[in-house]
């Protein structure tokens, strides 16, 4: 496979991802997805902010957030986050800590 294929199949598989965090599975919480798979829809929007400053696009995380997700954090949180409990906020705190933070 040459690599212009290969990028644009990685393309569209990240695309479908997206597709479906954001509109097929809505209800899967952030909070669950970090604390299981150490990574949630913040992490994917981040790592996108820093492809982007890699390539020298200045783009902050909320820039980088609204265009992950199509919309405002606020809107998001408004829309789709629930309340989280405080064992699910207790494990996100070590995930957070063992995924996004010792990890930069």
């Amino acid at each position: 496979m040459d690599k212009q294929t290969e990028i644009e199949l990685q393309a569209a598989a990240f695309r479908r991802l997206q597709k479906h965090l954001m509109e097929d599975r809505t209800d899967v919480q952030n909070i669950d997805m970090m604390n299981l798979a150490g990574f949630c829809r913040n992490c994917l929007s981040r790592w996108y902010q820093e492809a982007a400053n890699e390539k020298g696009i200045e783009m902050g995380k909320d820039e980088a957030r609204q265009i992950f997700y199509g919309m405002t954090m606020d809107e998001w949180k408004a829309n789709y986050q629930t309340d989280a409990s405080p064992d699910k906020q207790a494990a996100f705190k070590v995930a957070f800590e063992e995924n996004v933070t010792k990890k930069g």
